[in-house]
């Protein structure tokens, strides 16, 4: 097997085989009476290795519900990614959006336990996107009665990126100001090569029953993905703010993250290795990335300023 076509298969067996070290989970494990709350923690593989003694944990610094916004910022709603979850995806993400004075909210959504992937215990995101949707539009309503607010920020990585665009087309932008995606599946993924090929032969069903409806709705040409794209890939009045990585071995060709502005919105397409090419993250590193947590909070500060740093953030595959 060549080199790339190997790393290519690792990537897209990547949530599967680290899923068998995850524990036990349960959807809205965020809003349990007394949360296991994770620490801090600098990259993505030790905030994996913390999951397996503590699967049901939240990132810091998230769920404060008599959290305050600054003047001019909305409550932020954090969306993981496909097999992952609220604490491995944002442990470093989240306290640092909270320590630079957002308020900040987290869950788990999508899993029902009907493919091979969900059946494992603290598997998250393996359901149809449409259902997961609904449970992040579910999500955020319960932010904004509990938080009083009228617009919420949204920051999703991998699949969160997607179901974001999915909440927004089907219940409008009127609820939504600033969105921030990184490694978002928009117009689903090859997987280098390996979706294409598994459609080509017929594995389709195969991937379902294994990995999940996810998967098969983030290829690039399902159903879910073209009706998602027909009309444009944006709703009008929200600033999205989309962050690929040239290493990225799952959302590829990478630059299929990025969005076109349709009326009324206003994308910024960024590159992180563009000005930082020390930063290799690859598609699990990436929330880990301080450049693309400063990023973020640029993104989502009323005045869109902040310092953007440039520190060496490693691939995990």
């Amino acid at each position: 097997m060549q080199p790339t076509l190997r790393r290519t298969f690792t990537a897209a067996g990547a949530a599967t085989l680290i899923s068998l070290t995850w524990g036990v989970g349960s959807a809205g494990a965020a809003q349990e009476a007394e949360p296991v709350t994770g620490p801090y923690q600098l990259n993505f593989s030790s905030s994996l290795l913390y999951s397996l003694v503590h699967p049901d944990a939240q990132p810091q610094g998230v769920n404060d519900w008599g959290c305050t916004p600054r003047a001019g910022e909305n409550p932020v709603v954090l969306v993981h990614g496909t097999y992952a979850n609220q604490y491995d995806s944002f442990a470093r993400m989240a306290p640092e959006l909270k320590w630079a004075g957002y308020c900040v909210y987290s869950f788990n959504y999508g899993t029902d336990g009907t493919d091979a992937a969900g059946q494992i215990p603290g598997v998250y995101g393996t359901t149809g996107l449409s259902g997961n949707g609904d449970e992040l539009a579910a999500f955020a309503a319960t932010v904004r009665e509990r938080t009083g607010a009228s617009k919420l920020d949204m920051v999703g990585w991998s699949q969160g990126g997607t179901l974001i665009t999915d909440v927004l087309k089907k219940h409008g932008g009127g609820g939504v100001d600033d969105v921030v995606t990184l490694a978002g599946s928009h117009h689903g993924t090859t997987l280098s090569g390996l979706a294409t090929i598994a459609e080509a032969v017929g594995a389709t069903d195969l991937t379902r029953a294994g990995l999940g409806q996810a998967a098969v709705d983030q290829m690039q040409g399902s159903e879910y993905i073209t009706a998602l794209t027909a009309d444009g890939d944006t709703v009008p009045g929200v600033d999205y703010t989309v962050i690929g990585t040239k290493y990225d071995e799952v959302v590829t060709p990478y630059r299929s993250t990025f969005l076109t502005a349709g009326p009324g919105a206003t994308v910024r397409n960024i590159t992180l290795q563009d000005g930082c090419a020390i930063d290799v993250s690859d598609h699990l590193s990436m929330t880990h990335s301080p450049r693309a947590i400063d990023i973020t909070k640029r993104a989502l500060k009323a005045d869109g300023s902040g310092t953007l740093r440039c520190l060496p953030n490693a691939p995990v595959l």
